[in-house]
């Protein structure tokens, strides 16, 4: 699980399979745990609503909640693809701003939250690593440490799978936590891999300049044509 700063300790410490904040503010959360990639399945279980609840709570209490939605939105994105998309909070709230999402995770329960939460809206239950929709976006959004659930040695397929689903000119962007195991090095080189040139590298999704005094990164990778 990520670190978490600002104070949150106590009330995260009471969710089951609880999603972590790093904040910037006080005022803002800037990140989150994402849903459906967990080393190893067989121990780590999530709750969809329960998961979702938490950041009700907060913004039912004037956290906001929409880091990630605001920093895709400036992009200017027409569609955008969720991956590793939980209970489909960024899908949501882009939808809400007029964008087309499709939003995808590899674990049901987070997946029927989203569903149970927008119906309208269109949700697969896929592993990234192997999702092909056949399709592509403007931009494929991976909002929160998804790299970091992967499973060892599947990260470049994570990345590969992502980036099949970005259209010429389009956008991957992802954010994680540094230092656990994933460096923005090697991370550059699997985006390469797939035809994906770094454009902007910010420590916040607020758009602070990296590198910062954190330990979290967030990419913004373009294909070209």
């Amino acid at each position: 699980m990520q670190l978490l700063l600002g104070g949150w300790g106590g009330f995260v410490a009471r969710l089951h399979a609880a999603p972590i904040f790093p904040l910037r503010t006080p005022a803002t959360v800037t990140r989150h745990r994402p849903a459906g990639w967990a080393r190893d399945d067989a121990t780590v279980g999530w709750d969809g609503d329960r998961y979702q609840q938490c950041f009700d709570d907060l913004a039912g209490s004037g956290v906001h909640v929409h880091g990630e939605a605001d920093f895709v939105s400036a992009l200017g994105p027409a569609t955008v693809l969720d991956a590793g998309c939980g209970t489909g909070r960024v899908a949501i709230e882009l939808a809400d701003r007029g964008v087309t999402v499709v939003g995808a995770d590899r674990d049901p329960s987070m997946v029927a939250t989203a569903r149970r939460l927008r119906p309208d809206l269109e949700w697969w239950t896929e592993d990234l690593a192997t999702l092909d929709l056949g399709r592509r976006f403007d931009v494929v959004v991976m909002a929160g440490n998804v790299p970091l659930f992967a499973p060892d040695g599947t990260r470049a397929a994570l990345v590969a799978g992502c980036g099949r689903h970005v259209g010429p000119g389009g956008a991957l962007v992802a954010g994680f936590q540094l230092g656990r195991g994933y460096p923005v090095e090697e991370y550059d080189r699997h985006c390469a891999g797939v035809g994906l040139t770094l454009a902007e590298r910010w420590c916040t999704w607020e758009r602070a300049p990296f590198p910062g005094e954190g330990t979290y990164v967030v990419s913004v990778h373009r294909a070209v044509g």
